[in-house]
């Protein structure tokens, strides 16, 4: 036997035998239910009540047409119900003194449902925008999905607040990631040979895109090389970013060959490092959004993950979404809104070296450590002096 399906039976035999327990059932709203026939007829006794049915007010024994004015309320909205099966939610369900139980249960269910669907809906805009090029679907959905959160959280009477799990949900989601199309990598290799070639590409791009951001984890590592040359106010070009490379462990370990390194740079590639950034932030988007409805739905599929935790940890999970979604709306600001907000208070060091800090890598696990910064000279102080003219 179904639980949930017991529990919303018990819950309908409850009111049909004792319409009092609609008083302690307020917060339990008739979509609730799983079976159309459930939400139809717990409607349509919350119709009764609140027209002020006589049966309310009637003395002694509960009168019948309670029951079949019932039905026939219900009956108006689906097909299949019979006064048949009221009486025999009556006479199975006859614990009416445990209706808010019963209805704790069928709450905790649409809680679980409830979650999973809007879990899909977001996968599937995000599937659908990275199709398309776009971002403003998935954000939209993961908009109701947040909303949702919190309004299954005040029903359930929790606190919502983003907690992360302790340990791994059971199981895992049969949703497929969104299949990368060769038009991501191509913009990530096209953004790389910008950065590599353009002098001062890396300032346009630095503040908001982080290499986690790339589709492609090859990419994401010169993308960090990128940004500890940016940090140390180096030179950027083939040469050093194959440097820096080499120093970060990236060709020991077979991450990157140098045959790679300079087919991503190969050429000129005429166009904007912003542009190309927003792109690949754009692909960034859409599939960390799809990241995080995979987890979620995973999270609701979990049955013995109570009510409470799937709402923080789904709120959790959408905390990555943020992040991202935060860049995304820097990257799309006006140029006199971005240099606005970063502008560093007093005594701080200049955005550029902070944002820059943030794009680089810790130290690679089994690579030498570097030398003290004090022992490195950098490439700019190691270069020959100018000749004078005469």
């Amino acid at each position: 036997m179904n639980p949930l399906m017991s529990a919303e039976q018990a819950v309908l035999g409850a009111v049909l035998l004792d319409p009092e327990q609609l008083t302690h059932l307020e917060w339990l709203a008739p979509d609730h239910f799983y079976r159309p026939v459930h939400q139809a007829l717990f409607g349509a006794l919350r119709k009764l009540r609140s027209d002020g049915h006589p049966a309310l007010s009637a003395d002694g024994p509960l009168p019948l047409s309670w029951v079949t004015d019932a039905v026939d309320e219900a009956s108006l909205h689906v097909r299949g119900l019979t006064a048949v099966y009221a009486h025999t939610l009556i006479q199975v369900w006859a614990r009416t003194e445990h209706a808010p139980v019963y209805g704790r249960m069928v709450l905790e269910g649409a809680i679980h449902r409830t979650v999973a669907q809007h879990a899909i809906r977001l996968h599937q805009a995000a599937r659908a925008d990275a199709v398309q090029g776009e971002v403003e679907g998935a954000l939209r959905t993961a908009d109701v999905l947040t909303g949702v959160l919190t309004d299954l959280a005040r029903r359930w009477g929790t606190d919502p607040r983003p907690v992360p799990p302790t340990a791994g949900p059971s199981g895992a989601a049969d949703i497929p990631p969104p299949a990368q199309t060769g038009q991501v990598a191509e913009d990530e290799r096209f953004l790389l040979a910008v950065l590599a070639e353009q002098p001062g590409a890396m300032g346009e791009v630095v503040a908001w895109l982080r290499p986690g951001d790339f589709a492609d984890p090859t990419h994401g590592q010169l993308y960090r090389c990128l940004g500890a040359l940016h940090h140390r106010g180096e030179p950027i070009d083939r040469i050093t970013l194959l440097w820096e490379a080499q120093r970060r462990g990236v060709l020991a370990d077979g991450t990157l060959s140098s045959e790679q390194l300079a087919s991503v740079c190969e050429g000129m590639v005429p166009g904007s490092a912003d542009w190309f950034g927003q792109r690949v932030m754009r692909s960034s988007v859409t599939r960390t959004a799809a990241a995080s409805a995979r987890a979620i739905r995973t999270l609701a599929q979990d049955e013995v993950l109570g009510p409470g935790r799937l709402i923080n940890h789904a709120l959790h999970a959408l905390g990555p979404l943020d992040e991202v979604r935060a860049r995304w709306a820097t990257a799309n600001s006006s140029p006199a809104a971005k240099a606005t907000a970063s502008t560093p208070p007093a005594g701080e060091p200049p955005p550029d070296r902070v944002k820059a800090a943030r794009a680089r890598s810790t130290p690679r696990s089994g690579a030498s450590p570097p030398a003290p910064a004090s022992r490195l000279p950098t490439l700019s102080a190691a270069r020959p002096p100018s000749r004078g003219h005469s």
